[in-house]
């Protein structure tokens, strides 16, 4: 057996992360091996990673990886427990690494993306798992999606929220721009005629029931509804929208000033759709000292 020296220990903590005394148990137990000692970590982590995959996860960050040519970005979500994870920096140094390989295999599968090379004889998922067990939180890649165009624009919010969007014509700056506003706004549709018919129908339901409520004649309540209609459409539409950066001026006709046309949008927002967990703190600690006290 090799003798365990504090500069193995070291070197192990260095490419590990993992605490002092649980890297000399690891290399005790490896026979001073440092080598089979990281493999049992990973060994280890993975078994930690699968206790950890049942912890809700609907915080972390959006990642966004450009190509060179400006015509692709990829927006990425993975998901961490907690804020403070997501802004920590062995978190934030694999999420944008995985960005880059996902787009440089232009893949948006996850279990795609997860089986790609992280490192040398790594993969993504090993490194995922690595990860979860370094920091102690479940950490998921979450989704991903390519867009495309002959102009292709991004914009992140305090990484919580990314938008890209393709352009015909114009130029990146307007691109930008507008990404922003959908940031901020989070339209539907690009245009009114994009509106599903379905939707639309559960409005126009929806308005006509409160317009007869009104009590006033029929071509009055028609106009009430139709007037309602085209509200809902200029709210949920980016182009009938008020650009952020200038009400007065539409996010459409914006566009036409610079004789540009936007073909497609994404945008992703950190946990949406996610089921958080409620804990009520108080019950809990109540819960806890009412089984304390029962012992």
């Amino acid at each position: 057996m090799a003798e365990i020296t504090a500069s193995l220990v070291k070197e192990l903590r260095e490419r590990t992360g993992l605490g002092m005394m649980e890297c000399k148990k690891a290399l005790t137990e490896a026979g001073g091996d440092i080598e089979v000692a990281i493999d049992n970590l990973r060994k280890s982590g993975a078994t930690k990673a699968a206790k950890k995959a049942g912890n809700v996860a609907a915080e972390g960050a959006i990642l966004v990886a450009n190509s060179a040519d400006g015509k692709t970005s990829l927006l990425l979500e993975v998901n961490s427990q907690t804020d403070f994870v997501a802004k920590d920096a062995n978190f934030t140094q694999f999420a944008n690494k995985v960005a880059q390989i996902a787009l440089a295999n232009s893949t948006t599968d996850v279990a795609a993306i997860s089986a790609l090379s992280y490192d040398e004889g790594v993969s993504v998922e090993e490194a995922r798992v690595a990860l979860v067990q370094k920091i102690g939180e479940n950490i998921q890649i979450r989704r991903a999606t390519l867009v495309q165009g002959d102009i292709v624009a991004t914009y992140v919010h305090s990484a919580k929220i990314g938008v890209a969007v393709a352009l015909t014509g114009g130029d990146t700056d307007l691109g930008r721009d507008v990404a922003m506003h959908i940031a901020a706004s989070n339209p539907m549709v690009v245009n009114p005629a994009d509106v599903p018919a379905d939707i639309l129908a559960r409005e126009k339901e929806i308005y006509a029931a409160k317009a007869r409520e009104s009590g006033k004649p029929d071509n009055i309540v028609e106009k009430m509804i139709e007037g309602s209609l085209k509200k809902y459409l200029a709210e949920v539409s980016l182009t009938e929208q008020a650009f952020v950066k200038d009400p007065d001026v539409t996010v459409g006709a914006l566009l036409k000033k610079a004789g540009a046309t936007l073909n497609s949008f994404t945008r992703l927002e950190v946990g949406e759709g996610i089921e958080k967990k409620e804990v009520d703190f108080a019950a809990e600690v109540a819960a806890q000292q009412a089984a304390a006290a029962a012992k």
